[in-house]
């Protein structure tokens, strides 16, 4: 089965996320706008439990974490994706390692880019014209986030959550 490590931000963000994302982003109705922790992995049945106490101890190490957001971005030339750019802090940088510690699923692809996607597989002239126009918007997002979420993927292509991580010792 696939899984993912991801952070949800607030009801607030995910609605501005999502006001351009249905518009942009095909993946609109298989995630909600989350920050990617780690990047999809395999894994069985069997090793979830294992994982799962991984995840627990991980998560009892940080505080919750303040989120900046504080542009539009894009990866281009890479790729077409438009992003809210969020500020990265050593508490992110460092929840990011340790969640591709000794879990499955290798190094990861690229440098970690903390983000909210807001368009994707765009065409290179699409990606011209709503990037020039977005990257003009005016955002300044401060929030803190208090957990993380495993998800798994469903039949239809959809995430959902497995379970949930509260960041600090409960």
């Amino acid at each position: 089965m696939k899984y993912g490590i991801v952070m949800f931000p607030s009801k607030k963000l995910q609605d501005l996320a999502n006001s351009y994302r249905k518009r942009y982003d095909p993946h609109y109705a298989l995630v909600p706008p989350h920050i990617t922790l780690k990047h999809v992995f395999e894994s069985s049945d069997d090793e979830m439990n294992n994982i799962s106490e991984r995840l627990k101890n991980v998560a009892e190490k940080y505080k919750p974490i303040k989120l900046h957001i504080s542009k539009v971005s894009s990866f281009q030339p890479v790729n077409n994706t438009i992003y809210f750019k969020i500020e990265s802090t050593p508490e992110l940088e460092q929840l990011h390692l340790d969640l591709y510690k000794d879990l499955p699923g290798g190094e990861p692809e690229y440098a970690f880019v903390p983000h909210v996607t807001i368009g994707q597989k765009l065409s290179n002239d699409e990606h011209s014209d709503i990037y020039g126009q977005l990257r003009l918007l005016g955002i300044n997002h401060e929030e803190v986030v208090d957990r993380f979420h495993l998800l798994y993927q469903l039949e239809n292509g959809s995430w959902t959550v497995y379970e949930t991580y509260h960041l600090g010792k409960e």
